[in-house]
């Protein structure tokens, strides 16, 4: 794996920045970021912005901040304040709520669609203009576990994340070799976000897990990183199970 050296003169472009994952992904590499998060309030040791990526002083792990990614014309809006060559898009942003099989979760449905899936074509778009072109740029989305196994009551959350994974696919084929599309498919790790079904079931998913213990955010943004790196410079198309060996249930 890289040493995070050779990640400080790239610019990486992190969504989700304020989750469990994306913290981790932003320290870990310490790359200069163009972060979206609509809670930026969450993010305390950030620098505060500059209106050009070409006054961001490289090698010293300068992060920007911008808001949420709701369509594509916010994404373009965030994307525009760069002028430097992208490396790398890490799309970790995404929702998780239960929902039901009827019209009332409708809504449920739409949301988790929206923001784990179509956010990550709608970003994707608005970077491909701004990619390295000197090597190959590295896009790397977040799946999940429960689009291998399907969670019970995460209905429209596991379509989308199934629909991410398809996506790497077809997306590797279309891009290459300009660039390396990849996915990490998490388990059960111990964020924000997975606390309530943490709280709700713990034995019973522990049972599940064969290493007998939820993840670390920091066990995730490894597999990231590593993505990321010149040790990963043939591998796309890929979804990269991260989840304590769930999946082989």
């Amino acid at each position: 794996m890289k040493p995070l050296a050779d990640f400080e003169s790239k610019l990486i472009v992190v969504t989700g920045a304020a989750g469990g994952i994306g913290r981790e992904c932003v320290d870990l590499l310490l790359a200069t970021v163009l972060a979206s998060s609509p809670s930026i309030a969450t993010l305390p040791r950030c620098r505060p912005c500059r209106p050009r990526a070409s006054a961001m002083p490289a090698g010293q792990g300068w992060r920007q901040w911008c808001p949420g990614l709701e369509s594509p014309a916010a994404c373009a809006a965030a994307i525009g304040k760069v002028d430097a060559p992208i490396f790398a898009l890490l799309h970790l942003a995404g929702i998780f709520e239960a929902d039901e099989i009827d019209a009332q979760s409708r809504p449920v449905w739409d949301r988790a669609i929206a923001v784990n899936l179509t956010s990550a074509f709608d970003i994707t778009g608005a970077c491909l203009p701004h990619l390295v072109t000197d090597e190959a740029a590295r896009l790397v989305f977040m799946a999940s576990v429960a689009y291998r196994r399907g969670s019970f009551d995460h209905i429209g959350y596991s379509a989308a994340k199934g629909g991410i994974a398809a996506m790497v696919r077809a997306m590797s084929r279309r891009l290459g070799p300009r660039a390396m599309v990849n996915a990490v498919a998490p388990g059960i790790i111990r964020t924000a976000m997975a606390q309530d079904i943490i709280d709700s079931r713990a034995d019973a998913l522990l049972n599940t897990i064969p290493v007998a213990r939820f993840g670390h955010p920091r066990e995730v943004a490894g597999v990231v990183k590593f993505l990321c790196s010149a040790d990963a410079s043939y591998i796309t198309g890929q979804v990269i199970n991260c989840d304590g060996g769930i999946a082989n249930g």
